[in-house]
């Protein structure tokens, strides 16, 4: 089925360019988060329909990927996935979480948001609450803000000397890669948008009242620091986008293509990982005997 469903999944990607969605969008050495359009589409030269169409093409692909993952996870071993998505407010978390992670096996998925650290979690280092939700083998983990917030907003807002947030960019690329070595395989995602579209979704929130629940004033707070944002975001991208665990930003001016895109490399980290079914640890043929007997 993932052989034919993969085939399927090539004529649609007909739309995309000779360039792969993950090559189009990996942060390389000397990458400008100035210099890369919101609203673009890299790699695919398609609509929302096609977009649509070509999600929805390989959804029976990562259904199978996806049950081979947590097939072999059940003993305890195997690899696990952590995708991470960052963004500023409005970029579209949200939707990636219902339109991408909402699309596969709930039980094979552990989500997290991260919001401000309890009072517990301060009493600990920054990374102590990130390490307990790590995703066991077999598992897609999630996090919708993550280990990312120590670096972003606690620089923006000063709440720790800059000595302090100095020093977290190489413990985080210390603590994935250790994460690596668990065989936890990290997917690191930014939804860049635009301060025009971050002010147009804003406005639909307090123009509708059914967005209304959605709408924090703090919102506002945040955008008066976006300037403070695009640098916090690129000393991320410039100090914690290695060869190992490399970051992708997404344009997401178009919520469309922000959720294809996602969804494109979450496949491809699937297909990285080259699953197959665990090996059954039990006598098939006894069994069948069995079976045939009762």
């Amino acid at each position: 089925m993932a052989k034919k469903n993969a085939k399927k999944s090539k004529k649609k990607d007909a739309k995309a360019s000779s360039v792969s969605m993950g090559e189009a969008l990996r942060v390389t050495p000397g990458f400008q988060l100035a210099d890369l359009d919101p609203a673009g589409t890299p790699a695919f030269s398609g609509k929302k329909k096609d977009a649509e169409e070509v999600m929805a093409s390989v959804r029976d692909e990562i259904d199978d990927l996806q049950e081979r993952l947590y097939a072999g996870g059940r003993d305890g071993d195997g690899p696990a996935i952590l995708l991470v998505v960052q963004g500023m407010d409005t970029s579209g978390k949200g939707g990636v979480m219902r339109h991408v992670v909402g699309a596969v096996d709930p039980q094979g998925v552990k989500l997290h948001a991260f919001k401000a650290p309890s009072a517990e979690e301060r009493r600990h280092p920054f990374l102590w609450r990130i390490r307990r939700e790590l995703p066991d083998p077999g598992y897609i983990g999630v996090f919708d803000r993550s280990h990312y917030e120590d670096v972003l907003v606690v620089r923006v807002h000063d709440l720790v000397p800059p000595s302090t947030w100095g020093r977290r960019y190489g413990q985080i690329n210390t603590f994935e890669r250790a994460a690596n070595d668990k065989g936890i395989h990290v997917l690191k995602v930014m939804l860049h948008i635009s301060a025009d579209e971050q002010k147009a979704r804003l406005q639909e929130r307090l123009d509708r009242p059914d967005k209304y629940w959605k709408f924090n004033p703090g919102d506002i707070d945040e955008r008066e620091l976006w300037d403070s944002y695009q640098e916090a975001y690129q000393a991320v991208l410039d100090k914690t986008s290695t060869d190992e665990n490399p970051w992708y930003v997404v344009p997401a001016d178009r919520k469309w293509y922000a959720r294809l895109a996602v969804q494109q490399l979450l496949l491809d980290k699937l297909r990285e990982l080259d699953l197959g079914w665990p090996e059954a640890d039990f006598d098939v043929a006894e069994q069948k005997k069995r079976l045939a007997a009762t």
